[in-house]
């Protein structure tokens, strides 16, 4: 199940997210689902529009399925995904 230990080994599609902080200060308080993640990327679905946002310079908060918000560096989380959830094993 995933946790705020385990977050970065995980699959963060379906998760809700919101840009928390960011060098790009246009992307601040963004949020929406993850729809898509690439190795420098996370794509959010506000509703309206997809926004891709850099993790390299993001801050972003979480919104876990048991509903505890985490917040979470977005270089923590840079590579691809295939490659970062094999790391758990």
């Amino acid at each position: 199940m995933i946790n705020s230990t385990n977050i970065i080994y995980h699959e963060l599609i379906c998760l809700d997210a919101r840009v928390v902080d960011s060098k790009v200060r246009s992307l601040i308080g963004l949020s929406g689902k993850v729809v898509m993640e690439t190795r420098n990327m996370l794509y959010l679905d506000d509703g309206k529009k997809v926004r891709a946002i850099p993790k390299k310079v993001s801050l972003f908060e979480f919104i876990l399925p048991s509903g505890q918000a985490i917040k979470l560096l977005g270089a923590s989380i840079i590579g691809r995904p295939e490659n970062r959830l094999s790391k758990m094993r």
